[in-house]
């Protein structure tokens, strides 16, 4: 399991994005959220005061109310580009496991301020590169360019895409650029 924590929010031309940075490692997660849940965690991290529980808020409650603790969450799976995750909870020092959507886990944690984690398989298939300074990737290392054109050609799309908010045509890229390095790695 990799740690990560929340690097931001955005908003794209097809929906609102989650971007989970890896703590020791310098590629980040996006993972399409809904509006809700991204109100919800930008309500919580930008400290907004709110006169009524949210829905995420509500959770936290009861399980606060049962004794129950949120020990993590873990983005354990994708599949299709759709993200599988679960809650992590102890209580009376047993711990179990509960199926949930990655945006409803991570609003969760942030409010109850459990660390967060992806599955390596998970940072490996999803995971890009952004450039700090702009959240944006970065330029290719030359240990990165592969003797073909096609993995810059790739990147500097994938740069461009995300610069643009194009998330999903970035996932696409992405998978592109991790199939074509698993090639070069093979021969």
């Amino acid at each position: 399991m990799i740690p990560v924590k929340v690097r931001g929010l955005s908003l794209s031309n097809v929906g609102f994005v989650v971007l989970l940075k890896a703590e020791q490692d310098p590629r980040t997660v996006p993972i399409f959220i809904g509006g809700a849940e991204a109100q919800s965690i930008a309500i919580h991290l930008d400290k907004v005061e709110i006169p009524r529980p949210l829905t995420h808020d509500l959770l936290k409650n009861v399980l606060d109310c049962l004794e129950c603790r949120l020990k993590r969450i873990v983005v354990n799976d994708i599949e299709d580009n759709t993200f599988y995750a679960v809650l992590v909870l102890e209580r009376d020092g047993a711990e179990f496991e509960v199926d949930a959507r990655p945006s409803d886990a991570i609003a969760l944690a942030v409010r109850c301020g459990a660390p967060m984690f992806v599955m390596k398989k998970v940072l490996e298939q999803a995971g890009i590169v952004l450039d700090d300074s702009k959240n944006e990737p970065s330029p290719p290392d030359a240990q990165d360019q592969s003797p073909t054109s096609e993995l810059a050609r790739l990147r500097q799309e994938l740069e461009k895409a995300i610069g643009q908010e194009r998330y999903e045509e970035a996932a696409r890229l992405r998978d592109e650029i991790k199939k074509l390095q698993d090639r070069h790695t093979k021969n």
